[in-house]
């Protein structure tokens, strides 16, 4: 199976991150492999305050490998375009979701709670492959002919996803 990207784009407290969430342990449940990329454009990400990979960052290590027996987590300090991470993880993972990079030419599916976080559809280069809201009205206002799912039918979600 050709790995699958799909981006979630919304406003902050639209329901973006609770959504990949659901879909990575539905997915994961049934043996697929999901890498989740989070988009941090305002550098708010920081490794845990007092660890020793903190310490290696701010001694001014350009990157920081923890190895434990069930996980290997890497801080690198440089620039990489998304395109660059989705092909490394390409090889390994069956699905990748992206949440964030806005202007990224990925699939994308636009979540929202609120008619103010429907304006999402307005900064995105190309039109949402779905809508993600509890105001189904609203989003099939916005985009006509774009799918509308509820936030919690995490089933047929999925299913769009894989039919991609």
């Amino acid at each position: 199976m050709k790995t699958k990207v799909i981006g979630f784009t919304g406003y902050a407290n639209s329901g973006k991150t609770t959504l990949i969430r659901r879909l990575t342990e539905h997915y994961e449940a049934k043996g697929m492999s999901v890498a989740v990329i989070k988009h941090d454009g305002h550098g708010h990400y920081k490794e845990a305050a007092d660890t020793d990979s903190a310490r290696f960052i701010q001694s001014g290590a350009s990157a920081s490998i923890v190895i434990s027996p069930d996980a290997v987590r890497t801080y690198e300090r440089r620039m990489m375009p998304l395109s660059d991470m989705i092909e490394t993880l390409q090889e390994r993972y069956q699905y990748i979701f992206v949440e964030g990079f806005k202007c990224e030419p990925h699939a994308k599916i636009a979540v929202f709670r609120t008619e103010e976080q429907a304006d999402i559809v307005i900064s995105l280069p190309v039109p949402p492959v779905a809508w993600v809201t509890t105001d189904v009205a609203l989003a099939e206002h916005r985009v006509p002919d774009c799918p509308v799912f509820q936030p919690d039918d995490i089933e047929s979600i999925a299913c769009f996803i894989e039919n991609l």
